[in-house]
């Protein structure tokens, strides 16, 4: 599952393509690489791309996946945005006329809807469950409102971000 890094004002797209042991074969904006990453002690990795070696401290920050890694040379400010992370700073995303919508934070599959197009929701109530990496969780409406559409069914499997259900508020 690809996961973003924000490093200083860039924004990278991360794929880890496969792992044996210590050597990865990754896809950082569909560029890929081979690299031999070792940790060498608490917070150091030394990592080998084509011949070259680089040691990186990754120091964590004061808020969760964020982190400042040091090389010889440079510094820099890394935040991890994985699904999980950008689904809780977009949960309430507003649509146009205030419209709100539940995506999936992650790919998984829809276990159950609680409600169909035209049903009247409060503020809270669980709407839909979705499996994934083997837990169920809740999506609860943002707003009190009436169903305006159900873009899945029971049984479905999503990508993350993927719309499942979108809410009119209350007039």
């Amino acid at each position: 599952m690809p996961l973003e890094l924000k490093i200083n004002d860039r924004i990278a797209k991360v794929e880890v393509l496969q792992q044996d042991e210590n050597l990865y074969h990754i896809k950082i904006d569909n560029k890929e690489y081979k690299l031999d990453v070792v940790k060498v002690e608490a917070s150091v990795y030394s990592v080998i791309y084509k011949g070259n070696s680089i040691n990186l401290e990754m120091i964590k920050g004061d808020t969760p996946n964020h982190y400042k890694v040091n090389t010889r040379t440079d510094h820099f400010q890394v935040e991890v945005i994985d699904p999980i992370s950008r689904y809780k700073s977009s949960k309430a995303t507003e649509l146009k006329n205030t419209d709100q919508v539940i995506e999936a934070p992650m790919p998984g599959q829809i276990v159950k809807l609680h409600f169909s197009e035209g049903d009247i929701v409060q503020e809270g109530d669980t709407v839909v469950i979705v499996s994934a990496m083997k837990m169920e969780s809740e999506y609860k409406a943002p707003i009190s409102g009436i169903i305006k559409k159900v873009h899945v069914k029971e049984g479905d499997t999503v990508e993350g971000g993927a719309p499942l259900v979108e809410i009119n508020p209350h007039e």
